[in-house]
């Protein structure tokens, strides 16, 4: 008989006195696990306030990387070290540095899809749940450049009129809802509302009853009179959308190709219950960072905290 990850994986948190800190695009076993489950301000913010001596980030690599930022005498691990991000991989460190050089009076925001190389070269942080407010403490008079993603950078631009030079990056899985079957869902159910994430493209956004950051959708879709929603974003968010409101009906916003799930996260999903279990068991693969770039790379992250 095999062993039983989930409870193995309970008894090694103790142990170890460990926190589970799960991405809501997680596999629906690992969000059940968890002891913090949220977006990426939601885990920063806990990581920021953990008390554990050993974090196990159920994410992808940027997400574990702002924890080891703000723990740097904890030992983060993170279940499979492929875990990575097409939006965080858009913007290499140097390209960013030579763009910001050719820029000297202007804030870099960058949202934390990105690498701590990339942070250390921020002014401040932001996340698609504080993007705004973050935009908005930027006295008006100070040009901004914004990265990596175009796609929050052009919504954050008609959310709050600021012109800002936009990096040209965006990230995979948004980036692959259709537009055309998004339209042709709605019409096939025409009582439901379409929420969707503001790193989908605009022709996307467009058609969307709601846009905001994982949570905000969550919340949205909850307290909605609605019963049936269209989702726009990574379709792991449903299990808790089910959860909170059983009564309701969530459908996954299609993409562009029928034949493969293009609006699953691939990196996301490289996390499972064995690799959690050998993470908390071989406490690998580590997190570990320079310290200099670790500190440069802490006070944008701060800056974003203080903001939240």
């Amino acid at each position: 008989m095999g062993l039983d990850f989930t409870q193995e994986i309970l008894r090694l948190k103790r142990e170890r006195n460990a926190v589970i800190l799960a991405h809501y695009y997680q596999d629906s076993q690992l969000q059940d696990l968890a002891d913090v489950l949220g977006d990426s301000l939601a885990l920063a913010q806990a990581a920021k306030k953990t008390t554990a001596d050993v974090v196990v980030f159920c994410g992808v690599h940027f997400m574990a990387e702002t924890a080891k930022i703000l723990n740097p005498d904890r030992t983060v691990v993170i279940p499979d070290l492929d875990a990575g991000c097409s939006l965080a991989a858009s913007c290499p460190a140097p390209l960013l540095r030579a763009w910001k050089e050719e820029h000297p009076d202007f804030a870099v925001v960058s949202y934390i899809n990105c690498t701590a190389e990339v942070k250390a070269l921020s002014d401040i942080i932001c996340t698609s749940s504080n993007a705004e407010k973050v935009v908005r403490s930027i006295p008006k008079d100070r040009p901004i450049l914004f990265c990596p993603d175009r796609n929050l950078g052009q919504w954050l631009i008609r959310k709050t009129g600021r012109a800002m030079e936009l990096w040209k990056g965006a990230c995979h899985v948004h980036e692959a809802f259709s537009t055309e079957r998004i339209i042709a869902l709605k019409l096939e159910h025409p009582d439901a509302l379409f929420i969707c994430h503001p790193e989908c493209e605009e022709p996307v956004r467009f058609h969307a009853d709601s846009i905001g950051s994982t949570t905000s959708l969550l919340n949205f879709a909850i307290e909605s009179k609605a019963k049936k929603f269209i989702v726009g974003t990574e379709p792991g968010i449903i299990h808790q959308m089910r959860k909170k409101a059983p009564d309701k009906i969530f459908i996954p916003a299609p993409g562009q190709d029928e034949s493969c799930n293009c609006s699953e996260c691939p990196y996301m999903k490289l996390n499972t219950l064995e690799k959690t279990y050998l993470a908390l068991r071989d406490l690998t693969p580590r997190i570990e960072l320079d310290e200099a770039l670790r500190q440069k790379a802490l006070v944008p992250l701060e800056r974003m905290l203080a903001c939240a």
